[in-house]
C-alpha cells in the first residue's frame, strides 16, 4: 500500500485476532492497514501455553461454546459455526505449521514453538498485501462525517470508514494489553463491564497451602465453593500447589469468578466474598476404596500408615494436609484411626478445602473477563451496533473461556466474523 492509497480496513492490534482479521480482510480484496502499538507482531502468541501456543481445541463448535457460559455460547455460535475448530488447525496446516493433539482437549504446533505459530500468521499477512506500521500508539477513536479518525501518538492520524479493534484486554501487561482500548470505548458511550483478571493463579492465607509448593495432583477434580457452601464452578483439571497459593488449569479456570465477584462487592462497598476451593486428591478411587484400604492397613500391620495404606496413590505432604484438615496428626498408623477419623479423613481426601482469598491480578492472568458488553455488539458481524463500521472483537470483549485453545479459538472466530462483514461490499469479496 503506498502512502497515498486510503486503507478499506484499519485493524488496530497485531495480536492473534488482528492478524487473522487483516489476513482474512487482505485476501478478500481490501487495502489493509494495521497499527500495532509494539515493536512486533503477536508477542502474547509468543508468551502462550508456555512458549508452545495452545492455539484451539478438539473439540467442536458447539462443545467450545459451552464451556464459555450461557451468555458467551449463545453470543459466539455464529462465529464457531463460521470458523470451527477444525477449520483453525486446517489453516494453519496450509500455513505451513503442521499441528497435533495433546491432552486435556489441547491442540499445540507439532514444533511445539508458538513462535512458529505467530510467523506463518505474519508472513501470511505480509503476503496478501497488509501494511504493517508499528510503535504506533492508538490514543483516541473518534467519528467522523466520512467515518472515523485514529488519533495515535506524536500527534499524527489515520482515518478510515471501516475500524476494525482487537488492542487485547488488560492481561500480561508487559506483552503490551494495558486495556488502551477501554478509553475509547468509553469515550463512544458504549457499555463496558469492568475488567478484571481471569486464567491466573489463585491466592491462598494458609501457610500451610504455600508449604505443599512444587506438588501437583494431575487427576484433580476442583469444585469451587462460596461462602455459603454452594459450589460454584466444577473442573476436572491438574492442580500445582504454589507459594502464593494454587495455580494449573484446575484452579486457574475458576479464578475469573473469584475476580469478578470480589471487585463487584468491593465496588459496592461490601466485603469481599469468601471461596475455598475444595479438590478430590483421589479421582479414582471411591470413598469405600479408601476406607477399606485404611481398614486393612490397620489390620496388616500394627504400625502401617496412612500413606502407606493409600499405595502410594499420593505424596506423603499431601496425605499429611489431608490429615491436618481431618484434625488428625501427620500420617498417622492405620490403627489409631476411630470409625469418624477415618470418615473425616476420606473426606479430606475426597474434597481438600483449601481457603482462597483473590488471584495474582493481570500480570499473571492469560486473560481478561470484562470488556465491551456484548448487548453493544451484532454477533453475527462483530460490527458495534450504534456505530456503523466499527467492529469490536478478541479481548476487548467481555467474553472468556477457560485454558485449552478455547481463547484463541474465539479470537480467531470473531476475527473471522469482523473481517467478512468489514469487506462484503468489495469486488470479488
Amino acid at each position: 500500500m503506498s502512502a497515498s492509497d486510503t486503507p478499506d480496513v484499519v485493524v488496530v492490534g497485531a495480536g492473534a485476532a488482528g492478524l487473522w482479521a487483516s489476513i482474512a480482510a487482505a485476501r478478500r480484496g481490501a487495502r489493509v492497514l494495521v497499527l500495532e502499538k509494539t515493536p512486533r507482531t503477536g508477542t502474547k502468541i509468543l508468551a502462550s501455553g508456555g512458549t508452545r501456543c495452545n492455539l484451539t481445541t478438539t473439540l467442536d463448535a458447539a462443545g467450545a461454546g459451552r464451556l464459555f457460559g450461557p451468555q458467551g455460547e449463545r453470543f459466539l455460535r455464529p462465529a464457531l459455526s463460521a470458523l470451527t475448530p477444525r477449520d483453525v488447525v486446517t489453516s494453519f496446516e496450509a500455513l505451513g505449521v503442521p499441528c497435533e493433539e495433546a491432552p486435556l482437549e489441547k491442540i499445540f504446533p507439532k514444533s511445539q514453538r508458538a513462535k512458529d505459530v505467530r510467523d506463518a500468521l505474519e508472513r501470511a499477512a505480509r503476503a496478501a498485501g497488509v501494511e504493517f506500521r508499528f510503535e504506533q500508539r492508538v490514543t483516541e477513536v473518534r467519528t467522523t462525517n466520512a467515518g472515523y479518525e485514529l488519533t495515535v501518538e506524536g500527534d499524527s492520524s489515520v482515518n478510515a470508514v471501516r475500524v476494525l479493534l482487537c488492542p487485547g484486554g488488560q492481561s500480561y501487561p508487559g506483552s503490551g494489553t494495558t486495556g488502551d482500548g477501554y478509553a475509547w470505548l468509553q469515550a463512544l458511550e458504549l457499555t463496558l463491564v469492568a475488567p478484571v483478571p481471569a486464567l491466573a493463579p489463585l491466592s491462598s492465607p494458609e501457610r500451610w497451602v504455600h508449604e505443599l509448593t512444587g506438588l501437583a495432583v494431575q487427576d484433580a477434580e476442583v469444585r469451587l465453593v462460596d461462602g455459603a457452601g454452594k459450589t460454584r464452578l466444577r473442573r476436572a483439571r491438574p492442580v500445582l500447589f504454589t507459594h502464593r497459593g494454587l495455580s494449573g488449569p484446575g484452579a486457574m479456570d475458576v479464578s475469573g469468578l473469584v475476580a469478578r465477584e470480589r471487585h463487584d462487592a468491593i465496588a459496592a462497598g461490601a466485603a469481599p466474598p469468601s471461596f475455598e476451593l475444595s479438590i478430590d486428591l483421589a479421582v479414582e478411587r471411591e470413598r469405600d476404596e479408601l476406607r477399606d484400604a485404611m481398614i486393612q492397613g490397620a489390620s496388616a500391620s500394627g504400625t502401617q500408615r496412612v500413606a502407606k495404606a493409600l499405595g502410594g496413590l499420593l505424596p506423603r505432604r499431601l496425605v499429611e494436609a489431608a490429615c491436618s484438615a481431618a484434625d488428625l496428626r501427620p500420617n498417622p498408623p492405620c490403627r489409631d484411626l476411630t470409625k469418624a477419623s477415618r470418615h473425616a479423613l476420606v473426606e479430606a481426601l475426597k474434597g481438600l478445602r483449601v481457603p482462597i482469598d483473590g488471584t495474582l491480578g493481570f500480570d499473571q492472568a492469560e486473560v481478561t473477563r470484562g470488556g465491551l458488553s456484548l448487548r453493544e455488539v451484532n454477533p453475527r458481524t462483530m460490527e458495534v451496533n450504534r456505530y456503523p463500521g466499527l467492529y469490536v472483537f478478541g479481548e476487548l470483549l467481555d467474553v472468556d473461556g477457560p485454558i485449552g485453545g478455547l481463547n484463541f479459538q474465539a479470537a480467531f472466530a470473531t476475527a473471522e466474523l469482523a473481517a467478512r462483514h468489514a469487506t462484503r461490499e468489495l469486488d470479488g469479496a
